[in-house]
């Protein structure tokens, strides 16, 4: 089958009418079910798709001009203006109107997707190159700078656009462009070529994606030869150590995920998509061994990663100061990228309680509430009142204490917008004999099983608020089959219908009728929690979670002119739900002033009266003006 016949196929047909969906492997253990087939409705994601939607898109390509990152594409080398991966956020936002197109067919969407397009693809060169930062006049040579460079990166934001707009469109413009620009790249980088990597990776899972479209396995092996090349010091050495690249030791021998956390997460994941397509298990399951030892050991208690400033990176075993913490916004994107796809690969539901918690407590908190501001980083702990930047200015991407409009490097905004276009994917899957729910949401899904059988649920909840979920059975088969419903990890005495069950995968076979409801409760309710001892920064402070939801205490709720780092809660006094946030019980001490900030070890004073003082969840703080905040608390004593 050539790729044209591919891409008109009953196959790429039927991803049309389904809306498409960000992976598509060709096995596992579940597979994705369409945008068209699951229907968020009003709740909380709703909410955060539809501002994606109405505001996030518009001052995106706002700022796509006005940056002069857009104007790239027909401006003179000599004009140009960006980072060197500039274009890339061009392609990400493509990427977003694609799925929203997938998802509603707005007419609107396509008109301004195919305006941005056209501009793009003009730019492509007769061999298929596409950058404007290399090659031309004036400018650096093709691959002079792979450590640098991001030209291989550039190219994989570029094919998943182009992934998503066969999904989404069909073979329209962008998708010729894209497969162009991808035989280039193998032509450059395949066997005979150029034996070496980009330093950051990404070029991995677009490929592999482009594979799932077109049927053209080459695509696929150049995939695989670039996972196969990292680790073998292809790339110069730098400052930061060739970790940064993971290009220090082969993929299959390494422990856990490291170096860059976006570059990481990005590599992983396209090391599960070859791995899939290749039936290579031996490299999924150090991917899957690598993900058990980074989420046990170097994730944050919201799911974020990357505890290093300087470069990004995943600090070593328990390094997670939250005052220092990193945890790139783009890098919680791409988290959720990997364990999705390996989920799909092992069905094992601990993946999407990852998934859960990024999603409440990392791509819920980066965007502020009208989707024209962002957290590029995610403190935990911001100890002096933050200066909201104006509107119109670009800012250094990690010193805003508060949400900017956009920055000199502004991945987050547009990660976050394919993540909102495309978030009814991860909803929910299907296989042989069912369906499988691993997010909670108001929702509705409407699916044929493999062998024609339809079903369609609904569901009624309003998670996180309360932990009832309603799911009504609005269409079933006269057959039996298997209805699976993830238990969160931390949602000890779950019940179905009633009866207890257990925490992971809870699993109903029977001839389902419609019009029939099952009732999963969750027990959402506030409960403090402790760190890993081996977490220095944390040890002897407490976090208060709710559900998925991590809570956080901030200086506009603390009464008087008490400083927020002279609280201490009170563990023994259980905090109350009331009216959308948390109360606990904190008592305020008074340290003395000291010329020294080390004394001798004394008795911990038990401070002032208790006090009750609201916790609100983490994605709202910064959301009422300049404050300070924490996650992690002090305590009065031990339990």
């Amino acid at each position: 089958m050539t790729i044209e016949e591919a891409l008109t196929s009953a196959a790429s047909r039927n991803w049309i009418e389904r809306g498409g969906t960000p992976a598509t492997p060709g096995t596992g253990r579940l597979r994705p079910l369409g945008l068209r087939e699951v229907t968020l409705r009003d709740g909380f994601w709703r909410q955060r798709q539809q501002t994606n939607r109405s505001r996030s898109f518009a001052h995106i390509e706002y700022w796509l001009e006005k940056a002069g990152w857009l104007g790239n594409f027909s401006a003179p080398p000599e004009e140009r203006r960006g980072r060197e991966f500039a274009d890339t956020e061009v392609y990400k936002f493509l990427e977003a109107m694609a799925w929203e197109y997938g998802r509603t067919r707005d007419p609107e969407v396509a008109r301004r997707y195919r305006a941005i397009v056209a501009r793009v693809v003009a730019a492509q060169q007769p061999d298929g190159y596409l950058n404007t930062n290399f090659g031309r006049p004036g400018q650096q040579p093709r691959y002079s700078d792979l450590e640098w460079g991001h030209e291989l990166y550039s190219f994989g934001h570029l094919i998943q656009a182009g992934v998503a707009a066969a999904r989404t469109f069909g073979d329209d413009e962008l998708v010729a462009a894209v497969v162009r620009a991808a035989d280039h790249v193998c032509d450059v980088f395949g066997p005979g070529g150029i034996a070496s990597v980009c330093g950051h990776a990404e070029i991995e899972p677009a490929l592999a994606e482009l594979y799932r479209v077109t049927g053209n396995r080459r695509y696929l092996e150049q995939a695989r030869l670039f996972i196969q090349r990292r680790g073998h010091r292809t790339l110069d050495d730098i400052e930061f150590g060739r970790a940064y690249f993971q290009d220090d030791v082969p993929l299959r021998e390494a422990e856990s995920l490291r170096g860059h956390a976006v570059r990481a997460v990005y590599l992983a994941a396209g090391a599960v998509d070859v791995a899939v397509e290749t039936g290579d298990t031996e490299l999924l399951n150090a991917v899957a061994r690598q993900w058990r030892h980074a989420v046990a050991r170097r994730t944050y208690i919201t799911g974020g990663i990357g505890s290093r400033h300087q470069d990004e990176a995943f600090g070593e075993d328990f390094f997670l100061p939250p005052d220092r913490a990193y945890s790139e916004t783009c890098a919680g994107v791409g988290s959720i990228m990997l364990a999705w796809r390996l989920l799909l690969a092992q069905g094992d539901p601990r993946y999407a309680d990852l998934i859960e918690r990024v999603l409440f407590n990392v791509i819920a908190t980066s965007p502020a509430d009208d989707g024209t501001r962002f957290f590029y980083a995610n403190t935990l702990h911001q100890r002096v009142l933050g200066t909201e930047p104006s509107a119109d200015t670009q800012v250094p991407r990690a010193t805003s204490t508060l949400r900017a409009s956009w920055f000199e490097v502004s991945c987050c905004p547009t990660n976050l917008a394919r993540t909102f276009a495309g978030l009814a994917a991860y909803v929910a899957t299907s296989d042989d004999d069912g369906v499988q729910i691993h997010q909670y949401t108001a929702s509705t899904i409407d699916t044929r099983l493999p062998d024609g059988r339809a079903i369609a649920l609904e569901i009624d909840t309003d998670y996180p608020v309360s932990g009832r979920i309603v799911i009504r059975i609005a269409r079933s088969p006269e057959t039996p089959w298997t209805l699976s419903l993830r238990v969160p990890d931390w949602a000890a005495g779950a019940t179905l219908d009633g009866l207890a069950i257990t925490r992971g995968l809870v699993q109903t076979r029977r001839r389902f009728t419609a019009g029939e409801t099952l009732v999963l409760d969750l027990p959402v309710r506030p409960r403090f929690v402790s760190g890993d001892e081996r977490i220095d920064s944390v040890r002897g402070q407490t976090a208060l979670v709710r559900g998925p939801v991590v809570y956080c205490l901030e200086s506009v709720d603390v009464p008087g002119d008490v400083p927020l780092d002279g609280l201490r809660v009170d563990p023994n006094t259980e905090p109350v739900d009331r009216d959308g946030h948390v109360l606990a019980a904190f008592r305020a001490t008074d340290p003395a002033a000291h010329d020294w900030p080390y004394q001798p070890l004394s008795a911990p004073a038990e401070g002032g009266p208790l006090m009750k003082i609201p916790l609100r969840p983490y994605h709202r703080w910064a959301r009422r003006g300049p404050s300070t905040m924490r996650v992690w608390m002090p305590l009065t004593s031990e339990r």
